[in-house]
């Protein structure tokens, strides 16, 4: 039986039995004082210390840590992944609480360090040529890890690839690759400004502010989000702001992950702008590591959700940031 098929409380049990496990290998015979079973794992206190277990993707579980550590006025963490530890470790050093990423390999544990976030990727040379068919038809162009894109009130509607076989660039056209996939077969490799512009005038009407519910207007929704924003910058208190890249390329277009956008505040100074939806846990840790991709790690900060989004949680731990973050509901 696989790990999604596995019943919660089952899962939560056999986790909390594997933490209790490894902290008493070693850190010697504990006898846990407080245990339970969390969405991505498991956390026990003893001895003054807590340990934290993170299985359930792990580069997302910081802040579910962090979450029951805050309500647990803990002040010494051990948190225990077998992957994305680097991750983890560097996300953890924004904070100001005593953490310890460790790496778990069979029943063996390592200390991990937070490496360098990585090098921003360049566009492959002579992508760049479909910027202006991109512009001609009314999308917005974003790049993000090398990756150019056009975008409708934060949908992607297109993007410039690569052919794998025979190494053509061209221009696909859709949302998503079996959108884009179907598209190039009924209108070949070279979509014209014209043909573009259609389809940016079909997607926008569905990502109108009050449109009725439909597909297009349920995908990507920190991404509308981020695009309100860098229309009118003032709702956010900037006064410029442009799309970049998230730390990591977001897997596909269906999971929700946060969205990135630089610029300058009212004051002219430069501000990170985080864009969520939902309570997610893991938004101020992605921000902070955010911060660290692309500015210094006291660049004033800011984190953008709808107005029923702003959870005291995530305020509680935007505080818990060495240098805090600013929760805006919009």
């Amino acid at each position: 039986m696989s790990d999604t098929a596995m019943n919660p409380e089952l899962k939560a049990r056999l986790y909390g039995i594997k933490l209790v496990a490894l902290v008493r290998e070693h850190f010697g015979a504990i006898e846990p004082s407080d245990q339970i079973g969390l969405t991505v794992g498991a956390a026990m206190t003893a001895n003054n210390a807590s340990w934290v277990l993170i299985e359930d993707k792990p580069e997302r579980g910081l802040g579910v840590a962090l979450a029951w550590a805050s309500r647990h006025a803990v002040t010494d963490l051990h948190i225990l992944a077998s992957s994305d530890t680097a991750t983890l470790a560097r996300r953890a050093t924004a904070f100001d609480l005593s953490i310890k990423i460790w790496a778990i390999d069979g029943i063996n544990i390592t200390p991990a360090s937070a490496q360098d976030v990585e090098e921003h990727a360049e566009v492959t040379r002579g992508h760049e040529l479909f910027i202006e068919t991109i512009t001609l038809g009314g999308a917005d162009v974003v790049i993000e890890h090398g990756v150019i894109t056009g975008e409708v009130r934060g949908l992607e509607i297109c993007r410039v690839v690569t052919d794998a076989y025979t190494g053509e660039h061209r221009l696909e056209v859709g949302v998503g690759a079996h959108d884009r996939e179907a598209f190039t077969m009924m209108h070949g490799n070279t979509p014209t400004a014209q043909s573009l512009k259609r389809i940016v005038d079909a997607v926008r009407r569905h990502r109108t502010p009050g449109a009725d519910p439909h597909p297009l207007n349920r995908l990507g929704a920190e991404r509308a989000l981020r695009a309100l924003a860098i229309d009118d910058p003032s709702i956010v208190g900037a006064s410029s702001l442009r799309a970049v890249a998230s730390p990591s390329p977001r897997p596909n277009l269906k999971d929700p992950i946060p969205c990135v956008a630089i610029g300058e505040n009212a004051l002219g100074s430069p501000v990170v702008v985080v864009f969520s939806t939902g309570i997610d846990l893991d938004v101020i840790p992605f921000a902070a590591e955010a911060r660290l991709f692309h500015a210094q790690p006291d660049t004033d900060l800011i984190v953008v959700v709808p107005q029923r989004d702003v959870s005291p949680v995530t305020r509680r731990l935007a505080e818990m940031l060495i240098h805090p973050a600013l929760i805006i509901g919009v």
